[in-house]
């Protein structure tokens, strides 16, 4: 099964981006499954590299990192990254700045579309 998440809440504060990554890293090990991640609007700062959180406290930077180790893309709004001052130097390794017509196609590729 093509899972497609879009996450568009900032990745703290709200816990909906960490359920929507539980969820991901959850199906991206299952076999024959297929998960890519968009990250629209606020969504765009889960993907800052280097994020510093309190011990015990969860990093979405480390949950993007479990979906892409299987094979996972993730891509993000080029557009809400410029509105946010993120930069391409500014993103996860494991992450790519990404445009509306690729969200299209991965909503045209995917099985199911989630929404968090």
């Amino acid at each position: 099964m093509k899972t497609l998440f879009i996450l568009n809440e900032a990745p703290y504060g709200s816990e909906r981006t960490y359920n929507g990554l539980r969820l991901a890293g959850a199906l991206s090990k299952q076999e024959g499954s297929s998960v890519r991640v968009f990250l629209i609007g606020d969504g765009a700062s889960a993907a800052r590299k280097g994020q510093k959180v309190p011990q015990g406290f969860y990093n979405v930077e480390v949950m993007l990192g479990n979906v892409s180790r299987h094979d996972g893309e993730i891509g993000i709004c080029g557009t809400c990254m410029d509105a946010r001052g993120i930069t391409d130097g500014d993103i996860a390794d494991q992450t790519h700045r990404s445009t509306l017509a690729e969200l299209a196609e991965w909503t045209a590729w995917a099985d199911k579309v989630l929404v968090f």
